[in-house]
């Protein structure tokens, strides 16, 4: 599996947040309340897209709890917080070090790349999950209904003890 490992900078981040779970996922209304009012936000950093999800502290694959919630964000980097629209919210990307996947394919075949980094390529690494945001960067190559979308898997890690 192709990786690479990254110390990512903290980000400042506008944008809207949901709670919910694996079971009772609200991705595309998330989006949906997202997407239409974006162009609002004036002082943005490129034009890449993230959606940031907040696991439980603990989060790992092994004990995954499809019922355990969790807070996902739909966001834009911004350059600071001066012109916030009412809409939405901010929020700073801890940043860290992060091993860093590529995804290719839609949406529905994510589970695949997802069990592909957690249960074959992280217990046999050098690194266990730390307890920061895990998130998708959606650049240019990403559309969520193309079987030949791209974004890339961003999964917060430390070095083993």
């Amino acid at each position: 599996m192709d990786y690479r490992i990254e110390m990512l900078p903290e980000k400042k981040m506008v944008g809207k947040q949901l709670t919910m779970s694996f079971t009772t996922d609200s991705t595309p209304k998330l989006w949906g309340s997202f997407m239409p009012h974006k162009k609002l936000i004036l002082n943005t950093m490129g034009t890449d897209l993230y959606s940031i999800q907040k696991y439980p502290e603990g989060f790992n694959y092994q004990d995954f709890d499809p019922n355990a919630l969790y807070i996902k964000w739909a966001a834009i980097e911004v350059t600071n917080f001066d012109m916030v629209p009412n809409a939405f919210e901010t929020y700073i990307l801890k940043g860290g070090l992060y091993a860093v996947f590529k995804h290719i394919g839609s949406a529905t075949a994510f589970q695949k790349t997802f069990e592909a980094i957690f249960i074959e390529w992280l217990p046999q690494s050098d690194y266990v999950l730390d307890d920061r945001e895990h998130f998708e960067l959606l650049g240019e190559k990403y559309s969520n209904t193309n079987p030949n979308s791209e974004e890339e898997i961003w999964i917060p890690i430390r070095l083993k003890n």
